[in-house]
């Protein structure tokens, strides 16, 4: 007998009111109502536990299983997520050659220690898309083997980095390189957000390149526990610091996890320079235990492509002895720099005051904390804009 047989059976004794509350009006009235009220409650109860099992059932996945034989449309499909052309566009986003003139970038951190150097900009397209970011991580002892299999060792990542809490490998297709997994990230008041990502690696002269993006899979469909990162776009370049023992990684970032724009810029800001602490010690405990990836023998790192021999020579980017980068943004920083001084202080002050209304609704009940630091923040941000641009037109004059 299934539990629906059994609901229904309780209902209808519950329901006759000859069977059940015939003795109410006996001598153990009193007994029989209370027995009445149990009984209820107890049925309240079944059928809140099993409508809780149907809905876990529904929403959890059957486990899945790594597959590198899929149907021939299927591997057709995945072969076209992540294609050469995505790594051209790759290569001129980390270049700055997108041959937008338009997209203005501001320095968001700057940061060092004797081990690793950090530097990061941002960019907030006129679409009204995702803020995209820009950053370049220079560590000192380390070559660029280590490093991108530092990168690509999610099992390890688990270890260190706390706000992945799930990782699994879904498809891998042999014939691309391309790999499919699923990623759960937790933070602290938010929803976990689930990634389903696809990415690729080629190698070239001395360096490596790694594209990544959303996709759908049918092993993982959408949970109501979960917000579903709907649009990521990131990517890497790995290679050696010339004349250093020390090597970068370049970083093209770009994704829509469902957060208020500003508040994530000031939270990335704020919180950023610690997190690269952090993977530095991550990655300094890998090199010292001489670690080997710990995931799949089979991934995108094992099936590398090469770079293809027309897109070898389209880097432009070079690495002075800071470790800052030093691109070719002449024409969008002389761009910036006409902007009249008066609606540069304008917009200032419309992030300003949006920085101040987004911390007072989200910092629960701390307003007043909220929008000092968010106000503190822009202010420092159009102070150092201000020294600049001074400091540009001194030197122009000279």
């Amino acid at each position: 007998m299934n539990s629906g047989d059994i609901l229904s059976k309780l209902a209808l004794y519950f329901s006759s009111s000859e069977v059940f509350f015939r003795r109410a009006y006996g001598d153990d009235g009193v007994f029989c109502y209370c027995c009445a009220t149990v009984l209820t409650l107890i049925f309240i109860l079944l059928c809140q536990i099993i409508r809780k099992v149907r809905i876990f059932r529904h929403d959890s996945p059957s486990s899945p299983t790594v597959s590198d034989s899929q149907s021939p449309s299927s591997q057709s499909r995945i072969s076209t997520l992540v294609s050469d052309e995505d790594l051209k566009d790759l290569i001129e986003k980390l270049g700055e050659r997108s041959g937008d003139d338009t997209e203005i970038w501001e320095d968001v951190i700057q940061k060092s220690n004797p081990r690793v150097s950090y530097t990061a900009k941002c960019c907030k397209p006129q679409d009204g898309g995702p803020v995209k970011y820009l950053s370049t991580t220079v560590f000192e002892n380390c070559s660029p083997e280590v490093l991108r299999d530092f990168y690509m060792d999610n099992e390890y990542r688990k270890q260190w980095d706390k706000t992945v809490v799930e990782h699994e490998q879904l498809q891998v297709d042999s014939s691309s390189g391309i790999e499919i997994g699923r990623t759960i990230k937790k933070f602290p008041l938010l929803t976990p957000r689930e990634y389903v990502l696809a990415w690729r690696l080629w190698e070239g002269k001395d360096k490596f390149y790694c594209f990544i993006k959303e996709c759908d899979h049918s092993m993982v469909p959408q949970q109501r526990k979960y917000v579903r990162v709907s649009y990521f776009r990131s990517g890497w370049r790995i290679r050696k610091v010339p004349g250093r023992d020390a090597c970068e990684i370049h970083m093209f970032h770009q994704e829509d996890a469902g957060l208020n724009v500003e508040m994530a810029k000031l939270a990335f800001s704020r919180g950023i320079w610690s997190y690269v602490c952090k993977m530095d010690s991550a990655l300094r405990k890998y090199i010292a235990t001489s670690r080997r990836p710990q995931g799949p023998t089979v991934s995108a790192v094992s099936l590398m492509k090469k770079v293809p021999s027309e897109l070898e020579n389209q880097t432009g980017d070079i690495t002075n002895s800071s470790g800052t980068i030093i691109t070719s943004e002449g024409a969008k920083r002389k761009k910036l720099l006409r902007k009249p001084s008066k609606k540069q202080v304008a917009k200032g002050l419309l992030l300003v005051g949006g920085a101040v209304g987004s911390a007072v609704c989200l910092s629960r009940g701390h307003s007043a904390l909220g929008a000092k630091v968010a106000l503190a923040y822009f202010l420092t941000k159009l102070r150092k804009r201000g020294a600049q641009q001074s400091q540009t037109s001194q030197n122009a004059g000279i």
